[in-house]
């Protein structure tokens, strides 16, 4: 039996009175604008995010994503570091070296357990020389900085910023059409700028979870985050933009090797297992993690799986001879490739790319499925990077 989702209905409080419990499922501000879909919500990050909208299919919000642009309103929870040794926390806590990243660019970044294991990961913003924030992941990060800033003269606090996601091959073309003036320039892969939306100051990233051209808006407190939020979508729809749930990047960020935190990997995975090895460096200074990180085995138990005819089932269910040897962490169907997609953690780092295995599909039969590199295609992430312009057929 498939394991049960738990899922909330969004309902008016017209009328009701404030309860001390909507503390724990806080709202994303912009979130009137999926009410119309009938969504379904889960708790990310302690706040309400969209899983799936009635009126809209996951294969619908797929080729939007990858033929024109969508707009989504995210749970990533941004968290401030900020003071003279900000710098210093952050390369504590972090395996990758933090003092490269200059002000008005991003990073992705990941936090490991002192045994090497895998915490959470997001992207980090370099503000200014002194002030960070790391939009994270599904988790726990907020408690771990302030366990290691003993000493240091930092402070860690949630800033009550709300991230949203411009993506798809039009998403710069509405980019230029919602800002007040001339968009930045440059406006690279993985850049940070501040702009005016409908007259407020919104800081953007050049960042996304779909691997499509793309970019992120950052909701402060201090502005009026809905007149930011409509003046996007009304400009949007003259490009085809839709509002979407996280349907969206289940297939597309699979396609593209995007590791979803806690089911991709968690503490009993270390980065090099991961394949996210390249994101440590170990020759800065100590950091938690890194005694166990130089010791570890570097080699990979994580690719992508492709199988033919139906889904794989999430769980150990990828076998040889009948003998289980590896876990399906994430799964869903491909209108692209026209196949099953997933992420798959072997065993023996000895399986990889073309090995053949039999895989349990969601619905019990057995299929033939093969591991294969990640990213599936772009492997050079030129699509994000706004250097190949991808815009497939449709292909139902």
């Amino acid at each position: 039996m498939p394991p049960l989702r738990y899922v909330a209905k969004a309902l008016s409080t017209e009328g009701v009175p404030p309860s001390e419990l909507g503390m724990s499922m806080a709202p994303h501000p912009l979130m009137y604008q999926e009410l119309a879909h009938d969504p379904e919500y889960q708790i990310y990050n302690g706040r309400l995010t969209p899983v799936r909208f009635a009126d809209v299919s996951a294969t619908e919000m797929y080729w939007k994503v990858r033929r024109e642009v969508i707009l989504r309103h995210t749970g990533e929870l941004p968290i401030e570091l900020a003071g003279p040794d900000a710098e210093r926390l952050a390369n504590r806590v972090f395996p990758r070296n933090v003092s490269k990243l200059r002000v008005g660019r991003c990073a992705y970044q990941f936090a490991c357990y002192h045994d090497g294991g895998m915490i959470n990961d997001g992207v980090m913003l370099r503000l200014a020389r002194d002030r960070f924030w790391m939009a994270q992941a599904n988790g726990d990060l907020y408690s771990w900085y302030r366990a290691h800033a003993a000493n240091l003269d930092v402070e860690v606090r949630d800033p009550d910023v709300w991230v949203s996601q411009v993506q798809g091959p039009r998403s710069l073309e509405v980019l230029a059409a919602v800002v007040d003036g001339e968009p930045p320039e440059p406006f690279r892969y993985f850049d940070l700028a501040e702009v005016s939306i409908a007259g407020q100051p919104v800081v953007i990233t050049r960042s996304g979870f779909t691997n499509e051209l793309g970019w992120e808006f950052y909701l402060t407190s201090d502005i009026d985050r809905e007149a930011v939020g409509d003046r996007i979508l009304d400009v949007g729809q003259a490009f085809g933009m839709i509002v979407t749930s996280a349907q969206v990047f289940r297939a597309r960020r699979i396609e593209a090797g995007l590791l979803n935190a806690g089911s991709d990997f968690d503490p009993t995975v270390n980065p090099f297992e991961a394949g996210l090895g390249r994101f440590v460096d170990l020759d800065k200074p100590d950091f938690v993690g890194k005694a166990a990180l130089v010791a570890a085995d570097r080699a990979c138990r994580t690719w992508g799986l492709q199988t033919q005819g139906d889904i794989a089932q999430l769980g150990r269910t990828l076998s040889r001879n009948g003998e289980p040897v590896g876990r399906v962490c994430s799964t869903a169907w491909s209108p692209y490739l026209q196949c099953g997609v997933a992420i798959a953690r072997m065993d023996d780092s000895a399986d990889g790319p073309g090995t053949r295995l039999d895989v349990e599909s969601h619905d019990g039969a057995m299929l033939h499925g093969e591991l294969c590199t990640l990213p599936m295609y772009d492997p050079e992430r030129l699509i994000p990077r706004g250097l190949l312009v991808d815009i497939p057929d449709r292909c139902d």
